[in-house]
């Protein structure tokens, strides 16, 4: 048996967007990063906040649920993101590259195809800063199913907050446990 997955966006969720004024909060911290694809000459700006990695790791070591990125940012996240908020490597889903101009091309988000496949009948505590109505409907019609379903969307210019862990470990809480699948090829592990 195994815990519920939570699932976790990095752009918009632990990198707030910048204010019109071009500003993150004053809680964030700058660090300048190389995705893969990128040279170390033109590195990325990302401003994260140093509170969030103890309090992911509380989430975390509870066990109450499976931690999992599910970003643009792919393998980056563990291998860039992690260690800069003091977090383990983390699996993440292992997204496509679509051709899109907007992240909600058929009216809900694009990754949650990916997801819904990926998932399969498993419990999932999503936190993304772009969902939908028709996300909602999706969370709703898996919920009625018996596959649990919670989303969690913080606001995108102020990006992850304790009160949306704790509502998580609430949750969590709450779900059933699944019974743990046979394997999980599905979920890539880029080791640090």
């Amino acid at each position: 048996m195994r815990p519920p997955y939570l699932l976790l966006d990095v752009d918009g969720v632990l990198i707030p967007f910048p204010d019109a004024e071009g500003a993150g909060p004053a809680t964030h911290t700058r660090h300048d990063v190389v995705p893969i694809g990128r040279s170390a000459d033109n590195p990325v700006t990302i401003w994260l906040n140093p509170a969030h990695g103890p309090l992911l790791m509380h989430v975390i070591r509870t066990g109450l649920v499976i931690p999992v990125w599910c970003t643009s940012w792919r393998q980056d996240a563990t291998t860039l993101i992690s260690p800069l908020l003091g977090l383990p490597p983390l699996p993440y889903v292992d997204l496509p590259r679509p051709q899109i101009t907007t992240s909600h091309p058929n009216g809900y988000l694009w990754k949650r195809d990916h997801v819904d496949v990926w998932l399969g009948d498993s419990p999932v505590i999503w936190i993304d800063d772009d969902f939908t109505s028709l996300d909602h409907e999706w969370a709703a019609e898996r919920t009625t199913h018996d596959q649990p379903t919670v989303l969690i969307q913080p606001d995108p210019y102020v990006g992850l907050l304790a009160e949306h862990l704790v509502e998580i470990l609430g949750r969590a809480a709450l779900l059933p446990i699944a019974p743990a699948p046979a394997s999980d090829s599905s979920c890539e592990a880029e080791a640090a």
